[in-house]
């Protein structure tokens, strides 16, 4: 009986829940880019079949393509599209066109830029996998034909545009557009990039809000919003829109990071903290990750458990002058002056130009009984633009 119930836990599929599936691609992600795609494989592969749904083939496609198994990436696409019609389509179109089978991958394409899979041109040209049919005459014929609208293509002006910092001619452009396709969508959305650019963002998020009505889980939509509500000093909404853009199902484990900055604004410390140990089971040894961890522990209060995570940090990352930035001011909070200017010090040998860390350590310094020391760390934070430096040359080093 013992055997048969271990049997049942180890081929026993999963059943996830929306948030749970979230976590599942986001791990597979982190998988592959840590060079595991195997093992990417293997945990989705433990998703049941009647639970499976397009983002789960789309996703062990991926890890398919990077461990170089096209066949078995080129089932899970067209699984993909049984469930999703078309979301398989820019990943087949990427296959063939890295089999160098341009005919294929044109084909493939033009079912994506028919669909609501849609991508937009920038992206396909930036996308390395169509390297090696771009000099073909298939891949060369196919964008002779025009598959943008106006609008479409005024979008990516106005995104151009914002991106030089060139606003005036963004609204010039969204004024054009505005006039021959007012209330469209794409045209919405055009004006609310301009409203987040001049900052504008009550108008970006009420138009934004209304998209969203149309089309919930619209991932440009909800990343744009949650730009303006953060800009705006909204953080309790964009730790909502951010748990929106992770349930929806996108694989992007720095949404958790953004999420736990959202807590820790708002002053809720317990919940960021937690968020952040979800980022650290996708990606334990993440030098950004174990400092978030530990800087949280200490504005919780535990300095002791701050510490764990900010040795662990030095000791997986030590040529990282931040993991002893981190701890010395850990030590710092508690007065431990000797210990707090050894990791200054270790620092300022990784990055001399980091003018905090000088006053810092000039402090420390300073409350260990060096003056002269201290005086020289403070000149050089001052040296450095750091302008709160001053008060203490003014009270310790002018005689």
């Amino acid at each position: 009986m013992k055997k048969l119930l271990i049997l049942f836990i180890v081929v026993c599929p999963l059943f996830l829940n929306g948030q749970e599936k979230s976590h599942l691609l986001m791990k597979a992600k982190a998988m592959v880019q840590s060079g595991k795609p195997d093992d990417a494989i293997n945990l989705l592969a433990t998703v049941s079949i009647n639970e499976a749904d397009a983002s789960i083939y789309l996703s062990r496609a991926e890890a398919y393509i990077a461990s170089g198994d096209y066949s078995r990436a080129i089932d899970d696409f067209y699984s993909a599209n049984k469930i999703s019609p078309a979301s398989g389509e820019y990943g087949l179109a990427r296959i063939y066109a890295l089999r160098g089978d341009a005919a294929t991958s044109v084909y493939h394409l033009e079912q994506c830029l028919k669909s609501a899979f849609k991508k937009s041109e920038k992206d396909i040209m930036l996308d390395p996998s169509f390297s090696p049919v771009e000099n073909k005459p298939e891949w060369r014929q196919f964008w002779k034909k025009e598959w943008y609208t106006k609008e479409e293509k005024g979008v990516s002006e106005i995104e151009y545009y914002i991106s030089t910092g060139n606003i005036d001619e963004a609204k010039a452009i969204f004024s054009k557009l505005s006039g021959e396709y007012s209330g469209n969508p794409t045209t919405l959305y055009g004006g609310a990039l301009i409203n987040v650019a001049s900052v504008r963002y009550g108008d970006a998020i009420k138009t934004l809000t209304s998209l969203l009505a149309e089309d919930a889980d619209n991932e440009k939509y909800l990343r744009l919003l949650v730009k303006a509500q953060e800009a705006s000093g909204n953080f309790a909404g964009a730790s909502d829109t951010y748990y929106r853009i992770i349930n929806s199902g996108v694989p992007d484990p720095e949404l958790l990071v953004s999420r736990a900055e959202c807590f820790r604004k708002t002053g809720e410390i317990d919940k960021a903290a937690e968020i952040i140990k979800e980022y650290l089971e996708i990606y334990p040894e993440s030098v950004k990750g174990i400092g978030i961890a530990g800087r949280l522990e200490s504005a919780r209060g535990d300095n002791l458990k701050a510490l764990e995570y900010f040795n662990s940090n030095v000791r997986l990352h030590p040529s990282h002058p931040q993991c002893y930035i981190d701890r010395g001011n850990s030590y710092f909070l508690s007065r431990s002056w000797d210990w707090a200017i050894k990791d200054y010090s270790m620092s300022l040998d990784l990055q001399p130009g980091n003018a905090e860390a000088w006053l810092n350590k000039g402090i420390s310094l300073l409350n260990s009984g060096k003056v002269d020391d201290a005086c020289f760390d403070f000149r050089m934070s001052l040296s450095l633009g750091y302008r709160k430096a001053t008060e203490y040359i003014s009270r310790h080093c002018i005689r």
